[in-house]
């Protein structure tokens, strides 16, 4: 008899995908979130149990999770949501995942990581492309390179779009400053105040600037490394306003411009079609350098975004199912290997130098 498990935020455009794909695989999630009225008819539709309840209070969340091994957190902005619910998983000994970007999501989950582990569960943030691809590619060329002291990493998608959640989340970052890792420790720095340009493929040349990327906490803990950098692909029209942000910066973090922001964001797409979900591609570029100036530099191309993180995520859930978890925080690539993402079908690495 399969274990109780939950997807909570299964209504949300990324919910509802992995949702989706778990009936598919055979799994039989309780689907749950805030709303009766989104949640209720996907349940329906797919024969699954689903609950009711908000995310305010830890202890009566708790009380929702009983009977259940492992909570799939899907509802986001996770700043906001992903503490009450690891605090839940601690109080009923719920094995927690969610499929957050944000750095300080990462770094809760991290402090918690001794609770977690003497409630004998794993908490692991971070199980679709955010950070899966670039944990392992982080984790792989380390291994390439075990005296490596400083990391890059970009990433980029080609043929789709934002959700409307991840948009969301984007919304709260406005106008804030970006992140690095430097000497072992989160420091901040100027949204995009470093850029290069990256050959993600023989096709795909692109110019990336730094932002504030899971990995900066995440391959610490994966793979040890002290200085660590993430890019994205970005448009070289947006980058230079983004360099502007230094002197309208305020203006972007007032409470009415984000506002106005967000309810732009709810007034568009949910998400990328199917067809864009099939013909996209997401890809991944890595370089490790260590003291005496070696590099090994690595690429790598799967799926788009949104496919592979409903795949990764029940790769992952499908383990712990089968008793893979390990106790107290992990990242993905920590936890079951570098290679991990290879197991999506498409996906591809290879090493550059």
């Amino acid at each position: 008899m399969q274990q109780q498990w939950m997807i909570y935020g299964a209504n949300g455009y990324t919910g509802e995908l992995i949702a989706r794909h778990a009936k598919d695989r055979g799994l039989t999630p309780i689907l749950a979130g805030r709303t009766a009225s989104k949640v209720q008819p996907l349940a329906e539709e797919l024969g699954l149990e689903y609950r009711i309840f908000p995310l305010d209070d830890a202890e009566n969340i708790a009380k929702q999770l009983e009977g259940c091994g492992l909570v799939l957190h899907a509802a986001g902005p996770f700043i906001h949501t992903a503490r009450p619910m690891m605090e839940a998983c601690l109080r009923s000994r719920t094995h927690y995942l969610d499929i957050t970007g944000e750095i300080p999501v990462f770094e809760t989950g991290a402090a918690l990581g001794e609770k977690a582990a003497r409630a004998e569960i794993m908490m692991m943030p971070g199980t679709g492309f955010d950070v899966v691809p670039t944990d392992c590619m982080a984790v792989f060329l380390k291994e390439q390179l075990p005296d490596a002291t400083h990391l890059q990493l970009a990433f980029a998608s080609q043929g789709t779009r934002f959700s409307r959640g991840t948009a969301l989340t984007m919304t709260e970052s406005l106008g804030q400053s970006s992140a690095v890792r430097q000497n072992g420790k989160i420091t901040k720095v100027p949204l995009g105040h470093k850029s290069m340009t990256v050959e993600f493929a023989d096709d795909f040349k692109r110019l990336v600037m730094t932002i504030p990327w899971g990995d900066v906490s995440t391959a610490y803990y994966s793979s040890g490394i002290p200085n660590i950098e993430t890019y994205t692909a970005v448009h070289p029209k947006t980058y230079r306003y983004v360099k502007l942000q230094k002197y309208f910066g305020w203006f972007l973090r007032l409470p009415f411009v984000k506002a106005r922001a967000r309810k732009r964001v709810l007034s568009g797409p949910a998400g990328p079609s199917a067809e864009q979900r099939k013909n996209g591609r997401s890809l991944v570029w890595g370089r490790v350098t260590n003291a005496k100036g070696e590099t090994r530099t690595a690429r790598s191309v799967m799926p788009e975004g949104y496919t592979l993180t409903a795949l990764t995520s029940i790769m992952i859930v499908e383990r712990i199912l089968k008793g893979q978890a390990k106790p107290g925080f992990q990242t993905p690539a920590k936890a079951y290997g570098a290679d991990l993402f290879l197991e999506v079908d498409g996906a591809v690495r290879e090493i550059i130098n």
